[in-house]
């Protein structure tokens, strides 16, 4: 992006999003003097190290390290000794480029659905009658860097039972069957219909946009027309118990939680060619699907581009049992009724802990501590002057 990515961007100009313009901007300047940094020294052998800031910037594949640490540990505390389902919904094709134009919307529509689907079905005593706790986490990306959004979400194997319409008794902690959580069929089947009408109830209230070849949809024919098919097509939904536990599961999701599309691990080579990356393919059912691809520079900055979130968009979500407004009541019923000890410092306790305690840096050649002598404040530019408005 240093090398390159001044001139793409002057050559896109116009087309790219202010979101995206930051997005470039922080990554171009990560790590470098402009964003400052500090000088360490250790005591015991002499060793000096430099070190210049991070931009935090939740895009940048550098970045996040730390905050995604941090959810993975208050997610672990929060593990019940339950089996856990890995469940996941994809968004059809035919919708990807609707949801690139109208991401706000869209992806909000998908995290609702979803949630809504989900915990209706589980409710449903036919099922499984039970109020479970979901943890949803959003990608917009497939392997090789294209739009294709879809939600991952952690399924508790159980719930606490419904007190109305069931033969249980509120506080019962109902599981399901072993290695099955709910038909996969009906998941989608349901998943399906509400996201259909609920794009279709979002379109008559005039929230969505629609430019270049979108721009027929605007027409309420065209639109219902553009859906029609999509009624017809099964969508796909996966569901599946993690064979190594939760705990797998969750270390996963939490290398995406905090950074976006490519980590630098996948980055092989960037020469005259473009830029050389790995990339999963899972059309092959056997061990060997990692290749290689090689994008022109251009066209791998705007598939990197294509997966900005909107400003403030939260990507993880938290429903049902671990809804953040009821998470600490609902998880206390659950470990009485399942006979596990509460835990003896909270999730919000450890994190308090660890925020409080003073930074260390360790000393690469002898694993001392080292301590900052010299910082360097991040370099600005001088801002111009206010311009006089009339009265």
């Amino acid at each position: 992006m240093r090398a390159y990515g001044p001139a793409w961007r002057l050559r896109q100009a116009g087309h790219l999003s202010l979101g995206q313009l930051q997005v470039l901007s922080a990554i171009e300047r990560c790590r470098t003097a402009e964003l400052g940094g500090h000088q360490l020294h250790c005591s015991t052998c002499d060793t000096e190290r430099f070190a210049y800031n991070s931009c935090r910037n939740r895009h940048c594949p550098k970045c996040q390290a730390s905050a995604a640490q941090r959810w993975l540990e208050a997610r672990q505390a929060e593990l019940l000794p339950i089996d856990y389902f890995h469940v996941v919904f994809t968004l059809p094709e035919e919708l990807r480029d609707l949801a690139y134009q109208n991401k706000s919307v869209v992806y909000d529509l998908l995290f609702k659905t979803v949630a809504d689907t989900l915990l209706t079905i589980a409710a449903d005593p036919q099922h499984l009658g039970a109020k479970i706790g979901v943890t949803a986490v959003l990608h917009t990306w497939g392997s090789a860097l294209v739009h294709h959004p879809h939600l991952h979400c952690i399924v508790t194997g159980g719930g606490l039972a419904a007190p109305q319409g069931l033969a249980a008794e509120p506080n019962t902690w109902i599981r399901c069957r072993p290695n099955f959580f709910v038909p996969v069929k009906v998941l989608a089947r349901l998943f399906r219909g509400r996201f259909l009408a609920a794009l279709q109830s979002a379109y008559e209230n005039g929230e969505f946009k629609f430019f270049g070849a979108l721009e027929i949809l605007k027409d309420p024919g065209w639109f219902a027309e553009h859906l029609r098919p999509l009624k017809k097509i099964d969508w796909v939904v996966y569901a599946k118990r993690p064979f190594a536990g939760p705990e797998a599961v969750l270390t996963y999701l939490s290398r995406y939680t905090h950074r976006v599309a490519i980590s630098n691990r996948r980055l092989i080579a960037f020469d005259e060619r473009g830029v050389t990356f790995r990339y999963k393919d899972y059309r092959i059912k056997s061990h060997d699907r990692w290749k290689s691809m090689t994008l022109p520079t251009a066209e791998f900055l705007r598939r990197f581009l294509l997966h900005v979130l909107p400003r403030g968009f939260h990507r993880i979500r938290h429903y049902g049992l671990f809804a953040n407004a009821e998470r600490s009541d609902h998880l206390h019923r659950a470990r009485l009724l399942l006979g596990q000890p509460p835990p003896t410092v909270s999730a919000a306790e450890q994190r308090t802990e660890k925020t409080s305690a003073p930074c260390t840096y360790t000393c690469p050649a002898c694993g001392s501590a080292m301590i900052i002598v010299r910082t360097w404040l991040p370099q600005r530019g001088a801002r111009a002057p206010p311009t006089a408005v009339a009265a």
